[in-house]
């Protein structure tokens, strides 16, 4: 492995920011840390860099133990939401810091410095400081700077955090076509499931200081191993329910629950996607009223109104939503395909069940 941790643990006095982190990230793998604010991930980074101490646990790079190694020692390239330029530096400088630290020769860091502009689009840009950059440019600079001394990884914080949507898209796609091209394994923190479901090829998702599940993109949507990751990763419609006679109901929607007691509250959970909805307000089980659209490019969002008052969220294309005529205020009706049983945070939950 490339990186490993082992029942990490990190204290701040009385507060645990990590309790019994352990998990890996293969040579040439980039694995995007996801959770929101004050979860831990950036800890956990900064522990691997060297810039934070584990309380207790062990932390590897390719095998050796570093727990006791220095920054310097870890050979890490480290990139920090901020950039963290020298604006008293030109971009040859900046990049070519580490590599001065080092005591490269200087003919080896112009070679240096002169292949990384080429690979990171910033050839031509070498005499100009960072206040004559673009946020984009900016934090070319930065990965380039932290690429310079050749890491064994790569560690990025929030790096497009400080950018407009439209850079931060291009920045995206650029990072994964960078990685791609370098295949140097890469740890990245977000806190935007997007983000993370777009550029990695596995996630390790944080809450309150611990992993609440580990895996490919598309697996911790689908599946969902907490109901936190559940509610975090997309959009899921969630309905708090009571069992009557079997079935497990709220207003007008009711779902099969076998087995569990008259009187047991749960919660039932559908994504969007999973709402089949008609324009014909009888072809389907439930009748609404399509209070608001929201455009989402290729997606259209719905709001759904029960007679209740209950709302539920769905998903479709918009030439569905052009194909079926549909428009606010109209009335609707629409089914649940699929459905789960969440259980409280930190807890399993069931597996996805067809609706009858």
């Amino acid at each position: 492995m490339s990186i490993e941790l082992r029942q990490v643990n990190k204290r701040f006095g009385g507060v645990a920011a990590v309790t019994d982190a352990s998990f890996s990230a293969s040579e040439g793998e980039l694995v995007a840390l996801l959770g929101p604010s004050g979860c831990g991930k950036t800890t956990v980074l900064r522990m691997i860099a060297g810039l934070e101490m584990p309380t207790s646990g062990d932390l590897f790079i390719r095998g050796r133990r570093v727990n006791d190694l220095s920054v310097q020692q870890r050979n890490i390239g480290f990139v920090f939401q901020a950039y963290a330029l020298f604006r008293n530096m030109n971009v040859f400088d900046n990049i070519a810091f580490g590599l001065k630290v080092k005591k490269w020769r200087k003919a080896d860091r112009e070679a240096r410095v002169a292949e990384l502009a080429g690979l990171l689009e910033l050839t031509g840009l070498e005499k100009r400081y960072p206040h004559q950059l673009s946020g984009g440019q900016r934090q070319r600079v930065a990965i380039a700077r932290a690429l310079a001394p050749k890491p064994s990884v790569l560690l990025l914080d929030e790096p497009f955090g400080a950018v407009d949507a439209k850079i931060r898209q291009e920045l995206r796609e650029w990072l994964v076509h960078l990685h791609h091209d370098l295949k140097l394994t890469t740890l990245f923190v977000t806190h935007d499931q997007e983000e993370a479901m777009e550029i990695s090829d596995r996630i390790v998702i944080f809450s309150r200081g611990r992993i609440e599940q580990i895996g490919a993109p598309r697996e911790v949507y689908e599946s969902p191993a907490t109901e936190f990751v559940a509610r975090f990763v997309g959009v899921m419609n969630v309905i708090e329910m009571t069992v009557r006679d079997g079935t497990a109901r709220s207003a007008e929607i009711e779902f099969p629950a076998p087995g569990l007691q008259d009187g047991q509250a749960l919660r039932i959970g559908f994504r969007p996607y999973a709402v089949q909805v008609s324009a014909d307000p009888a072809a389907c089980r439930y009748r609404a009223v399509l209070q608001h659209t929201f455009f989402l490019g290729v997606m259209m969002r719905l709001e759904l109104e029960l007679p209740s008052g209950l709302t539920v969220r769905a998903r479709m294309t918009k030439e569905d939503y052009s194909r079926l005529g549909l428009a606010e205020g109209r009335e609707v009706s629409f089914d649940i395909r699929q459905y789960r049983i969440l259980a409280s945070e930190g807890a399993a939950l069931g597996a996805e069940l067809s609706a009858p």
